[in-house]
């Protein structure tokens, strides 16, 4: 695990990078359908070259200070969850830790070994499933009932930013696992 210190300017950080690059003002359609003032377009975080590191970092301590042990592999639907993904796996190998990732296509592959979970197997395994943000909790839920069929333990389902618009209520119901968020909308100044 990273020094607290480090976490603190890592978390700091990250939010920082969030907030300045992120968070998009005006009205937006979800992908759930709502309507919102705001939009919080994490890909602009998952996916840069300095927030990326951060996200791994931050979302391992997240893991960790939630006490969810013995996660030997992360990931989610993609494509949202594909980065934050790749981001917690390379922060657990330069912690000496090894933590695959898996990416959850939205249905079953109709050719080739028809898989919807790619990536190293999950069957048998500790998982959590990720995303980036939520806002009613769909597609994390898709990625834990497949994840589920195909014969993983998820144990938590984790996310950068909690929109505080029912995800967790509705995850920690339906999947009946811990939601753990790092940051909330009132953290982004989003409190209205």
């Amino acid at each position: 695990m990273i020094e607290a210190p480090d976490l603190t300017a890592a978390r700091a950080r990250l939010l920082e990078l969030i907030k300045e690059l992120a968070v998009v003002r005006g009205k937006v359609i979800l992908s759930s359908g709502a309507e919102a003032d705001y939009y919080i377009d994490l890909r602009r975080i998952t996916l840069h070259h300095e927030a990326s590191k951060l996200v791994g970092v931050v979302m391992l301590a997240l893991l960790d200070e939630a006490g969810i042990q013995g996660v030997q592999s992360v990931g989610g639907l993609t494509m949202g969850a594909d980065p934050v993904g790749t981001a917690v796996m390379h922060a657990a190998a330069d912690a000496d830790r090894k933590i695959d990732a898996f990416v959850v296509r939205k249905a079953q592959k109709s050719y080739g070994m028809g898989r919807q979970v790619e990536g190293p197997e999950v069957r048998g395994r500790r998982v959590v499933a990720l995303e980036d943000t939520s806002t009613t909790g769909g597609s994390a839920l898709a990625a834990v009932e497949a994840l589920a069929r195909a014969g993983a333990e998820v144990v938590a389902v984790a996310v950068i930013v909690d929109r505080d618009t029912g995800a967790k209520e509705r995850i920690e119901a339906e999947a009946k696992v811990p939601y753990l968020f790092a940051f909330s909308k009132n953290d982004l100044g989003l409190d209205q």
